[in-house]
């Protein structure tokens, strides 16, 4: 059943995709909270799980990007489509710039290599089901 409507119809893949990444990062966003920080917009912060580095601006921002994904999911398969995407092309553009920045006054997320891998990893999926994967399902669906 759709999660916008009452159609019978299934969740597409960018639905389900948006939804399970947008609860991930709320869950980062709540957990990274516990984590001890020097400042509301560090350059460097407690590192969450041990390896990603947060600090509370950080923290706000997985919250807002896992809340819109997962709203976007909720919406219909036209918006979980085109938030995966923006949000995809988004992180692809956290990560290059994380390269540049992650010793400078500039990161003001305290971004660390782990995330940068992260957000490529985050990118290249969100891409690719944003921009294929509801016609890759349909094909594979109709074979």
């Amino acid at each position: 059943m759709s999660l916008n409507d009452r159609t019978g119809t299934r969740p597409t893949l960018n639905q389900l995709v948006g939804m399970a990444f947008g609860a991930g990062y709320i869950l980062v966003g709540i957990l990274g909270f516990f984590v001890h920080s020097d400042g509301f917009a560090a350059t460097s912060g407690g590192k969450l799980l041990g390896l990603f580095e947060v600090n509370p601006l950080h923290n706000i921002a997985h919250l807002l990007i896992g809340a819109v994904l997962v709203l976007a999911g909720r919406a219909g398969p036209a918006p979980a489509k085109a938030t995966n995407t923006a949000i995809g092309a988004a992180y692809l553009l956290l990560g290059v710039l994380g390269l540049f920045i992650l010793d400078s006054k500039a990161n003001i997320l305290a971004l660390n290599g782990p995330d940068n891998g992260l957000h490529f990893v985050s990118a290249l999926l969100l891409l690719v089901v944003g921009l294929a994967g509801d016609r890759l399902m349909s094909r594979r669906i109709a074979a």
